[in-house]
């Protein structure tokens, strides 16, 4: 069967240096009529599964350990006809995801939670295979140091999550907690990428490689913005 991205999109909290963000956020569903691979289900799993529409969840992908992110994994992965969909998180945003389950299981007395883990911490390099379209893990550290992002070549498209948002690099808040590192990841990695290949980020409107790279070397002046705000 032919694979086809949809996409969902829902509002929600995400917790920032301790201050609590309302959010619009992009899940992105890879698949065909069997079977998916979720991408960042974010916000609200009743509205995410219903997308998936009882196709079988394969895998369940978070391109970045933020809670608002986290907080549907559990219930999106949950099949028990099928059995669970496995979880993947990069292993550098692995603090992001205790601290975030270890406070569930405080708010709710279930201990389980403190010991939950991701059941496939993601690399550079790796791969995953749904329906028709294969999909290849970009590591591209600065919104989250565990940021990743997809890149599928046969359908030209790249899902950026955090990582490049259409105008800007992604951000929540008003800072940029590692901008030269954001900016250093969608340069080498993104750079040598056809100039056409469609950006599918984690919030806001599609956009394309080439239509981002052309404001790419503006945007380090907001890296060296910041410098000189933590040095005055």
């Amino acid at each position: 069967m032919t694979a086809r991205i949809e996409s969902v999109v829902t509002s929600g909290p995400v917790t920032v240096d301790d201050e609590v963000l309302t959010v619009e956020a992009n899940t992105w569903i890879v698949g065909d009529d069997e079977a998916v691979i979720v991408i960042d289900p974010a916000n609200d799993a009743e509205a995410v599964l219903k997308a998936v529409d009882g196709r079988e969840v394969m895998a369940v992908v978070c391109t970045n350990g933020r809670d608002n992110i986290l907080s549907t994994v559990l219930e999106v992965s949950a099949d028990e006809e099928r059995g669970d969909a496995p979880i993947m998180l990069h292993r550098a945003d692995r603090p992001l995801w205790r601290t975030y389950f270890r406070k569930l299981a405080q708010e709710t007395e279930d201990d389980d939670l403190r010991s939950l883990e991701p059941d496939q911490y993601l690399e550079e390099g790796g791969a995953f295979e749904i329906a028709d379209v294969q999909l290849e893990v970009l590591h591209t550290p600065g919104f989250t140091g565990g940021s990743i992002s997809l890149y599928g070549e046969g359908e030209s498209v790249l899902f950026t999550g955090g990582t490049l948002w259409r105008g800007r690099p992604g951000v929540y808040g008003e800072e940029y907690p590692e901008l030269h590192t954001q900016l250093n990841s969608i340069s080498a990695q993104f750079g040598q990428l056809p100039r056409d290949t469609r950006v599918l980020p984690g919030q806001g409107a599609e956009t394309a490689v080439g239509e981002e790279a052309d404001r790419w070397e503006s945007w380090y002046e907001l890296s060296r913005t910041d410098a000189d705000s933590d040095e005055s």
